[in-house]
């Protein structure tokens, strides 16, 4: 049995720990911090087997080398951004897993935030740890990927399971919404989901993670081929592509 545990920490931070039950191994996705990490291993009395980096942010690796040094977990990460992964253990391509007690997490190369930009996904619990990658209603900037390199990295989130579950990074669900509102306004899901998520928020809970199949019915940048977005764009005849490119310009200087 896979156990999933989320952490606030720093303004709008999740790190997740993945603890499965059997084997009493534990993972601890994008550690930003230490402490709260050590913390509440200690209160579950669980042991930390690896850190899983999505990318080498420093609000992603920052708790590594501490937490190596408290557990003697390894680090596992991307072998194209190996360099950039403090004190890297296990350096994955494409398609590699690895094993979680009886439980295998496979590695989803997804460049476009950052180059060698990976996410986690683990079938068995119908769950995908995706960084900065995908968020509730948005994507990550493209600081160093291309929006073709980000856009293809979503259209393979796209092939999941409908009901996988999307632990992203950060809690960005109604900034994103705001933005998300002005591109289909029309769109009942998504104003649905905005009015659910800020009850949410107003009693400090969190909007993640949220669903893929919630994420195509109201995530612009999953929904390139929606009539109403393509028609507030002025880009009827264009490419998902195109369309794609216009959305992520926009919301940098929304």
């Amino acid at each position: 049995m896979i156990q999933i545990q989320q952490i606030p920490v720093l303004q709008d931070n999740y790190i997740y720990l993945i603890h499965e039950t059997e084997s009493g191994e534990t993972a601890v996705v994008d550690p930003a911090v230490a402490e709260p990490v050590l913390t509440t291993l200690a209160e579950n009395n669980w042991q930390l087997t690896y850190i899983l980096n999505t990318h080498h942010h420093a609000d992603h690796i920052g708790g590594n080398r501490a937490l190596k040094a408290a557990t003697q977990c390894r680090i596992i990460g991307s072998k194209a951004d190996a360099k950039r992964i403090p004190e890297i253990d296990i350096a994955l391509q494409n398609n590699e897993t690895i094993t979680l007690g009886k439980y295998t997490l496979k590695m989803i190369e997804c460049s476009g935030h950052t180059l060698g930009h990976i996410a986690f996904y683990l079938p068995e619990a119908n769950a995908l740890f995706c960084g900065d990658t995908l968020f509730s209603m948005g994507c990550g900037r493209l600081f160093e990927g291309s929006a073709k390199q980000m856009w293809q990295s979503l259209n393979t989130f796209k092939q999941l399971p409908l009901d996988t579950l999307i632990y992203c990074a950060h809690e960005y669900s109604l900034a994103n919404a705001k933005f998300a509102l002005t591109i289909e306004p029309n769109n009942t899901q998504l104003i649905n989901t905005v009015e659910q998520f800020s009850q949410l928020r107003a009693n400090k809970l969190p909007t993640v993670p949220t669903s893929l199949h919630q994420e195509l019915a109201t995530n612009p940048f999953l929904r390139a081929n929606s009539a109403e977005i393509r028609s507030t764009l002025n880009l009827q005849a264009a490419t998902e592509l195109e369309v794609f490119t216009e959305l992520r310009k926009r919301k940098d200087v929304f």
